[in-house]
């Protein structure tokens, strides 16, 4: 599974927005222009993606000279899952959804019908996603508190010797 570019760029741009703000004490809005250089991205795309984060009340916009963009809330409490989702970024592996091909378009069933046999394995694949990227904030990231994150799960055998 992977997150779309749209999602990527919109994390990475935030995380240098929320980078920048911490090393100017929060007080100068960012110029997107700045971001889009720091990072390699197109203006006009970071335009658009920035218009959704404001819409979502991620960030907040001055302008005019010195204008630019500021973190809505605290770096600490704002979760990349926040990011992703704000730029039209469903978090699924699945697409087993009525009329996208995926698994309920069997052929001869009604909308809402039979799943896969691989339905629960991608479900659960994008809720662990989701719950991750629920769990980590732009300050974990802007600070490297990130690697080691993803939770190790004990192969099921191991629980059923535990319960005997």
């Amino acid at each position: 599974m992977q997150i779309s570019t749209r999602g990527r760029y919109a994390v990475m741009a935030m995380v240098d927005l929320a980078a920048r703000q911490s090393a100017t004490a929060g007080t100068a809005p960012v110029c997107l222009a700045d971001i889009a250089a720091r990072q390699q991205l197109s203006l006009s795309y970071l335009e658009q993606l920035f218009s959704k984060l404001r819409r979502a009340g991620l960030v907040s916009s001055a302008r005019g000279p010195g204008g630019g963009y500021r973190l809505a809330r605290p770096a600490d409490v704002l979760a990349i899952a926040e990011i992703v989702l704000a730029v039209d970024e469903p978090i699924r592996a699945t697409r087993c959804e009525a009329g996208s091909g995926g698994c309920m378009a069997a052929p001869g069933t009604e909308p809402g019908g039979m799943q896969c046999q691989t339905h629960d394995l991608w479900f659960e694949l994008s809720r662990q996603v989701s719950l991750f990227l629920s769990g980590i904030t732009l300050a974990d990231v802007v600070n490297g508190n990130v690697a080691g994150r993803a939770v190790a799960m004990p192969p099921p055998d191991a629980s059923l010797e535990a319960a005997e």
